[in-house]
């Protein structure tokens, strides 16, 4: 194979790695080899879908936003201190390993959220996104995880390596939607999972787990969209309640509107401020940090964290753009910024009671 071959061929394989990351593409699939069950609200006996949203964008848009240029350059790496967990918390910290990865601590409990410690988010560890910031806690200064929450099944939220040596090393237990557990027992099949649907719920110890609705959608490949669920979670606790969004488009605020009367007071969301340049594309999946910003308002919390940015470059924004336009969507809605904070790595944060 002549070079310039060879680069054309390394190119789209690397370009096919980044799409896989958020799912962002798809070809017509026979059937749904994740998770078999009858319809119902949201789902169509193929594929679940977000009632009365948006549906995913098609190959023609893919390809515009792909080649339609204003990507920003991200730095190769920036500096993480690196912190060390206390091995249990009483009341409630949080903090943030990189991305949607986050340590939450709480009533002597330890739930990690959409672990990712492999230098890439993608199917492969030679192509696709690079993590240009190392994870703010060291694999092996982990505290003992008892749990994992996994939103959904984009490479940059469901890491199997990770998972596999989360198996090992802590033997947690997998709380995730509908369909992904076929995914993580292929990759570890001693794990232990329990799935739902929105409006489950689940006990954890003296803890319990609410499924809740958000707009997103699932790939792990070509033919797979929306075959396996996503979910938000509401985690119930005698130190609080935790909001926990892992990806989502704002979609009229309908991920939020129903907390207050549901769950009541929320002590702390985790919500994702990141990936969402260009607009007109990424508006249905991800939302901005001004409409993050109207979330939180809607949902009651008391505070809040800023993930999903930072770590992995999967749209067009520039690196520091999100804590930028977090900070001016709080000043104009006059909300303190100690309130909303977009943690970095190896940020730990104890909320405020």
């Amino acid at each position: 194979m002549n070079r310039r071959r060879f680069l054309i061929r390394s190119a789209t394989l690397a370009t096919g790695a980044a799409l896989a990351a958020t799912g962002a593409f798809a070809l017509p699939a026979a059937r749904n080899r994740y998770y078999s069950g009858p319809p119902s609200a949201n789902f169509d006996g193929t594929r679940f879908f977000n009632p009365g949203g948006s549906p995913p964008r098609g190959f023609a848009d893919l390809m515009k936003w792909q080649w339609g240029g204003g990507r920003a350059t991200w730095p190769e790496t920036v500096a993480v201190v690196q912190t060390k967990p206390a091995p249990r918390v009483d009341d409630m910290t949080i903090t943030m390993v990189g991305h949607a990865t986050m340590l939450i601590q709480t009533a002597g409990f330890n739930i990690l959220t959409d672990p990712v410690w492999s230098l890439r988010a993608s199917p492969f560890q030679w192509a696709g996104p690079k993590r240009v910031a190392a994870p703010g806690i060291a694999f092996d200064d982990l505290p003992p995880i008892d749990a994992v929450l996994l939103t959904h099944n984009h490479y940059d939220h469901l890491d199997v390596e990770t998972l596999r040596r989360l198996h090992a090393a802590h033997d947690p237990l997998v709380i995730t939607p509908l369909g992904n557990d076929s995914i993580v027992k292929d990759a570890a099949p001693q794990m232990r999972v329990q799935t739902g649907n929105w409006g489950d719920s689940l006990p954890l110890a003296h803890l319990s787990v609410h499924f809740e609705p958000c707009h997103h959608w699932s790939a792990r490949g070509t033919r797979d969209r929306s075959m396996a669920l996503w979910s938000a979670f509401v985690i119930g606790g005698p130190a609080g309640r935790i909001h926990h969004i892992g990806d989502t488009g704002f979609d009229q605020g309908r991920p939020y509107r129903h907390l207050p009367e549901k769950h009541g007071p929320i002590r702390a969301a985790i919500l994702p401020v990141g990936a969402y340049e260009p607009r007109w594309f990424m508006r249905d999946q991800h939302q901005n940090p001004a409409e993050a910003v109207e979330g939180f308002l809607l949902s009651g919390a008391k505070h809040a964290i800023g993930h999903h940015w930072g770590t992995f470059q999967l749209t067009n924004e520039a690196r520091d753009t999100p804590p930028r336009d977090l900070a001016t969507a709080l000043h104009a809605k006059g909300i303190p910024p100690t309130r909303f904070r977009a943690l970095a790595p190896g940020e730990a944060w104890e909320i405020p009671a």
